[in-house]
């Protein structure tokens, strides 16, 4: 760790395969032929050269950025500040670095695009450079056309989903005192290049939102970079289009923490703007469906959920596996996964007299990290101070909350597994299964069913 200098002593070797280098060969050329860069000698290229090729892929604010990475790059360790433009020796180090290097060698090209200030910066620039990294990913693949089927979403008087996410990232720097940068009052702190590069270890998405900016942005070496493993494939039923909770960073976060196998694909099973606000609709669309994502918002604009690693099945049991994770989107990201402490990661229940009924996730009957009660659009998330199973802080924004939006996504290959065929067809209606036993009718059906199979 540590050298903050990128010079000629340092055995520089591209990291690129000959075909990729002759990709970046060539943009060096276009760029270097530009009529703002023909004047200059060597060759090399301006700022407005990179401007023009980027066009409106990218915020201004990032080009310059870029190209100022770019052109701090000292080749011989001697130089008294940036050149006027940028060769293609620091173009190719420059892009090898921020796309093929170690985190080291991403923190240093890094450090020169959040500042002149040679060796380190304030944690107030970092937090720009990172709200300005974040914008451009979603400014970058909506120019592209490429956001998979999802959509940007502002909610009026909350932190933008931007910050909301560079705030995330942000909680993974350890500060040289060994505290995380988790209050505004740390922004004044100093941060060398090894916080730096500890940082870029720490918090992935860092250099991932890096590729896609450089891939998408100045469109180079595209086919290197598959959006399928960032972002899953949005599906919902034809002619049943709708405004999800959800917008493309959050489903970004809580998809890159599913199993792998689940990841490259979400199908909308329940939205309560479509189906209605009713738990037997929700009972009836997510079982037997596989592993899936609920979510819902609350009255003050909580955003917050669970996965369910198992496909859901209404019964007075605990379900579930270890897999299974609770998660905060809005005021701020977190994802909150088992402690090991008991095995109540998953509760579905409905039409018992005796036992709650409603959809749980984490802690115990009555003392959920997660609640959905029948009496749909009411629940709660109680955690002192936090969820046994989950170890998560009360997710909402009240305790007993209130929500009027709430949906379920099954995720990854979308395959509806078959009931058990000992079931009567007033198991999966469940609304006439109520409304007989309230008229005091029998139903026939129950005492002709075979015996359950215990195993």
């Amino acid at each position: 760790m540590g050298n903050s200098q990128i010079h000629s002593g340092r055995s520089f070797c591209s990291q690129f395969l000959p075909q990729e280098q002759a990709e970046i060969d060539q943009l060096f050329g276009a760029l270097s032929s530009d009529k703002s860069s023909l004047r200059t000698s060597p060759r090399s290229f301006s700022l407005q050269a990179l401007k023009d090729h980027v066009g409106g892929a990218l915020p201004a604010g990032m080009v310059t950025r870029l190209y100022d990475g770019m052109r701090r790059v000292d080749l011989t360790g001697t130089a008294k500040g940036p050149s006027e433009n940028v060769s293609h020796e620091q173009f190719t180090i420059s892009m090898s670095y921020l796309l093929k290097g170690n985190s080291e060698e991403k923190s240093l090209v890094i450090l020169k695009m959040i500042s002149a200030t040679e060796g380190s910066v304030k944690a107030r620039e970092v937090q720009k450079f990172t709200e300005d990294l974040v914008a451009s990913v979603v400014h970058v693949l909506d120019y592209r056309q490429e956001l998979r089927g999802w959509m940007q979403k502002e909610a009026p008087g909350a932190p933008s989903r931007v910050q909301v996410m560079a705030a995330r990232l942000l909680s993974e720097m350890k500060l040289p005192d060994g505290k995380k940068l988790l209050e505004p009052e740390q922004l004044d702190c100093v941060c060398s290049q090894a916080v730096i590069e500890d940082w870029v270890f720490r918090a992935p998405f860092v250099a991932t939102f890096l590729g896609v900016v450089i891939h998408k942005g100045l469109l180079i070496l595209s086919t290197s970079l598959s959006l399928a493993t960032l972002i899953p494939e949005r599906h919902v039923d034809q002619g049943r289009e709708f405004a999800s909770v959800l917008d493309v960073l959050s489903v970004i976060y809580i998809d890159a923490h599913l199993p792998r196998e689940h990841r490259h694909r979400w199908h909308l099973l329940f939205s309560s703007e479509l189906h209605g606000h009713s738990f037997s609709q929700l009972c009836g669309r997510i079982t037997s469906q596989g592993p899936c994502v609920a979510l819902l918002e609350d009255h003050d604009g909580h955003v917050f959920g669970g996965f369910a690693s198992c496909t859901w099945e209404v019964k007075p049991q605990f379900q579930g596996d270890d897999k299974c994770f609770l998660f905060s989107v809005s005021p701020r990201m977190a994802v909150y996964t088992c402690t090991g402490y008991n095995d109540h990661f998953m509760y579905l229940n409905h039409g018992q007299q005796t036992i709650p009924n409603g959809l749980g996730m984490g802690g115990q009957h009555g003392y959920f990290g997660l609640w959905i009660d029948v009496d749909f659009g009411k629940g709660h998330s109680k955690a002192k101070p936090t969820c046994t199973t989950y170890n998560s802080p009360q997710l909402s924004a009240k305790e007993d909350f209130q929500f009027h939006r709430m949906e379920v996504w099954a995720v990854g290959d979308f395959k509806s597994q078959p009931a058990k065929s000992n079931k009567s067809i007033l198991d999966v209606d469940l609304e006439t299964k109520i409304l007989l036993e309230v008229s005091g009718r029998s139903r026939h059906s129950e005492g002709l069913r075979e015996a359950l199979d215990d195993a």
